[in-house]
């Protein structure tokens, strides 16, 4: 009897689940969003052009917290950045994080914004990557990439940016020295949407608050994944 009772509870769960899920339609962010200099800097991309793993790609997707349209709204735990938009939906970006003990999280605040930015690496990052240099000039290899989005708090520069990256392959990981980063051309696309003083909240570590699994989604190498 107990054994019929596991079986049915099974089916009963697999059933709840099959009702969740749906496809989700990526697409890539619009040429038009590349302005002339962006074209010829990724032209000139060294990196290798990796395509990023699917659930990780832009996609337009219902969204269920309460932030206003035009925040922006990181869940470091499942990998994805969140720009809300009005109706209920958000636009879905894939983005490499900070490992844990370097991750920053709370209300902050884009104080300021930049085209291709220098990277100027702090006294931190030089304290545990020895032979950098003192700055490194704007263009498609720098590790800042095509944008960079400051944040603030407080009226203070926290130092922790959302930025472009040279290494596409790490979208999905958490790897970076605390700061978010995205495709050069997603980041290019987030930038031409927001504005100094959007507001983006960084949800706390073990908080992540996306309905859609990308973990599950990895597994079963495909785009049906639970929304």
């Amino acid at each position: 009897m107990t054994s019929l009772k596991a079986k049915l509870g099974i089916l009963a769960a697999g059933l709840m689940l099959s009702g969740c899920m749906q496809t989700t339609s990526y697409q890539a962010a619009p040429e038009a969003t590349l302005k002339p200099n962006d074209k010829v800097q990724l032209a000139k991309a060294r990196y290798a052009k990796v395509a990023v793993a699917e659930p990780f790609r832009r996609a337009i997707v219902d969204y269920h917290r309460r932030e206003l349209p035009g925040t922006i709204v990181v869940d470091s735990d499942n990998h994805y950045l969140y720009l809300v938009q009005d109706g209920g939906k958000a636009i879905r970006y894939g983005i490499t994080v900070g490992e844990e003990a370097l991750a920053f999280s709370g209300i902050a605040k884009v104080g300021n914004m930049a085209e291709w930015p220098k990277w100027t690496p702090t006294a931190d990052i030089h304290k545990r990557i020895e032979g950098l240099p003192a700055s490194v000039p704007g263009g498609v290899d720098n590790p800042l990439g095509a944008r960079a989005l400051y944040l603030y708090q407080g009226g203070r520069d926290t130092l922790f940016r959302i930025h472009g990256t040279n290494q596409p392959e790490y979208i999905g990981a958490s790897i970076s020295s605390g700061c978010i980063r995205m495709t050069n051309e997603d980041v290019i696309d987030l930038y031409s949407k927001v504005k100094q003083g959007t507001i983006v909240v960084v949800l706390d570590p073990k908080q992540g608050d996306s309905p859609y699994n990308s973990k599950m989604a990895l597994q079963g190498g495909s785009g049906n994944v639970m929304q």
